[in-house]
């Protein structure tokens, strides 16, 4: 699901136009991560919880070649779920919602072989 996918649902659910509903998502996004910034955590009761953490650095492995490589300390953004948002998780049958993406990627496979619409115009005889 993408930006656009949830301003289009939340637009026919509440009965906006999509640019002003596009403009409060957006609205929305900044003042969450302006208040991480102040504050370093957002609760929201029943989704979860954004958090900034300090990862220290660190030496790590380079897969490649084995060498060892020094990290750098970093902030990193953490989220916990939300107690009911972790019990709807739970439960969702991830095959259908991977039969749903295939049927999807085929219906688009198919729109972009079809041949375009006719224009209107006649077309030349062939020679």
């Amino acid at each position: 699901m993408t930006k656009k996918d949830i301003v289009r649902t939340i637009a026919e659910q509440i009965d906006l136009p999509q640019l002003r509903t596009k403009d409060l998502v957006q609205r929305t996004f900044d003042a969450l991560i302006d208040a991480l910034v102040k504050e370093g955590r957002i609760e929201l009761r029943n989704f979860g919880v954004f958090e900034i953490k300090r990862r220290e650095a660190r030496m790590a492995r380079n897969p490649r070649t084995g060498e060892k490589v020094p990290v750098q300390a970093k902030n990193v953004l953490t989220f916990k779920p939300g107690k009911e948002m972790e019990a709807r998780v739970r439960v969702v049958d991830l095959e259908a919602i991977e039969r749903k993406k295939e049927a999807g990627s085929r219906t688009a496979a198919k729109a972009s072989q079809a041949p375009p619409p006719p224009t209107g115009a006649p077309e030349p005889p062939p020679s």
